[in-house]
């Protein structure tokens, strides 16, 4: 089976590393996230990864209201090194290889993001988790994934949620809500979907970078989104 996607960019939020928790990461969830990641690797695709910092930053958000941004920002961005290093441990106890760089300096527990490092880490099949985001406060963790994505020269940016897609509506206050089979950047945007922010959503429309919405926690969709099956909302130009 010929593979529509070869190397891939997965933005996963940190909210979809606390499973059933209110905050923090859960352990079997993580495990899990792993899994998946692993049968994608099984089919010889090249993965590098973004990750959000919600679940932990959300436990601390009380006491960062009224804080500068640009602090409360940054403390955001530690808040993914955190999550990069747990997940980076998870796959070192299944055996997976891989490397965290970190777009802020703190070179004590990860390499710097150089992006010819990274790509030789891709080339040589190791997962690259980036974090810290972009580096820059003002700038999600999105807009870091569709950056990143382009550096990397990624076939399309996929992004685990806890949720399977995007829909019309919230579908937890309106279970009435649909699904999206595909939709066009121009109308997520237009139509605020939270598929992603503006600035990421405008890059990839930009670059032609795809965008694929699925949930992380459905066993089987991540690899099913590569397989170019229908799963999640597919977003293009």
């Amino acid at each position: 089976m010929t593979l529509p996607y070869k190397k891939i960019l997965l933005k996963l939020s940190g909210e979809a590393l606390m499973g059933p928790d209110a905050f923090g990461i859960n352990q079997q969830t993580i495990s899990s996230v792993v899994d998946e990641i692993q049968d994608v690797l099984d089919l010889k695709v090249k993965v590098a990864i973004v990750i959000g910092g919600g679940n932990l930053f959300r436990g601390i958000a009380p006491a960062a209201r009224g804080m500068d941004r640009a602090t409360a920002d940054y403390m955001g961005m530690l808040a993914t090194v955190m999550n990069a290093l747990a997940l980076q441990d998870e796959m070192r106890r299944k055996g997976i290889n891989s490397r965290v760089q970190s777009a802020i300096n703190i070179a004590q527990v990860a390499e710097p993001y150089i992006r010819g490092k990274a790509m030789r880490h891709l080339e040589l099949n190791r997962i690259v988790i980036f974090a810290a985001g972009t580096g820059n406060p003002f700038f999600t963790t999105d807009t870091a994934a569709a950056l990143r994505g382009m550096e990397m020269n990624v076939d399309i940016v996929v992004k685990g949620t806890k949720v399977d897609g995007v829909y019309s509506e919230d579908p937890k206050s309106n279970p009435q809500a649909l699904r999206y089979h595909k939709i066009s950047f121009d109308d997520a945007i237009v139509k605020k979907l939270g598929v992603m922010d503006a600035t990421a959503l405008t890059l990839c429309r930009d670059q032609k970078l795809p965008i694929c919405v699925f949930s992380i926690l459905k066993k089987g969709a991540l690899k099913r989104v590569v397989q170019g099956k229908d799963e999640g909302t597919f977003v293009h130009n």
